[in-house]
């Protein structure tokens, strides 16, 4: 999976790669099959979520460019093997699903794994989660009309939003948005196809 899904595509960050080899995919997608988790492609979940497919979850983690010390915020943990992977490369991971039992299931499974840097909770991720912010990275994982302001706000300065922007049946932008003081620099990273951020 890594050699032909991600590092053939460009991805070069040896700390993701190694995160992608060591976090069991199949673990969050058990119903999938251990041949289709590994798969290139996203798989669904329930609730009409997806756990997007390696390549992707491999990119975002690169281009937020997250470190050891770092404390990032996840909106839309799903099954949790994105949080798993971030967990991998930050100090402590906060994520956040607006359907309960998707939260529920996803700390179940990552508490089993042994993962002890990963808060998780129910909510609506578009208002982010103000008493743990600021963040130094925020990755969503669903496709939102535009950005949300309270993202943007809880934001370090220095800080990385990465975030699909786009309707469900129309053009998809992959979106980097870096803080600094007062300056929002966004960035189109790719065009890419996500289920809707579901807010409210």
């Amino acid at each position: 999976m890594v050699a032909e899904q991600i590092e053939a595509r460009g991805v070069r960050d040896k700390h993701v790669l190694d995160a992608m080899r060591s976090v069991p995919r199949h673990v969050f997608v058990p119903e999938a099959g251990p041949q289709a988790a590994y798969a290139d492609h996203p798989l669904p979940i329930g609730y009409g979520q997806t756990i997007s497919q390696p390549y992707m979850v491999a990119y975002m983690c690169e281009i937020a460019q997250l470190e050891k010390k770092s404390r990032v915020l996840e909106v839309g943990t799903g099954s949790g093997y994105g949080a798993a992977i971030i967990a991998q490369l930050a100090q402590h991971v906060y994520t956040i699903d607006i359907a309960p039992a998707l939260a529920n299931l996803a700390e179940q499974t990552l508490q089993s794994l042994g993962y002890n840097n990963i808060s998780v909770k129910s909510g609506d991720g578009c208002e982010g989660w103000r008493d743990e912010a600021p963040f130094d990275a925020i990755i969503v994982t669903a496709a939102a009309p535009k950005i949300p302001s309270a993202l943007v706000e809880q934001l370090k300065d220095g800080g990385r939003l990465v975030i699909p922007v786009g309707h469900q049946f129309f053009t998809q932008r992959l979106v980097l948005v870096e803080k600094d003081g007062e300056r929002i620099k966004q960035r189109d990273m790719m065009l890419v196809r996500f289920v809707p951020l579901r807010s409210g």
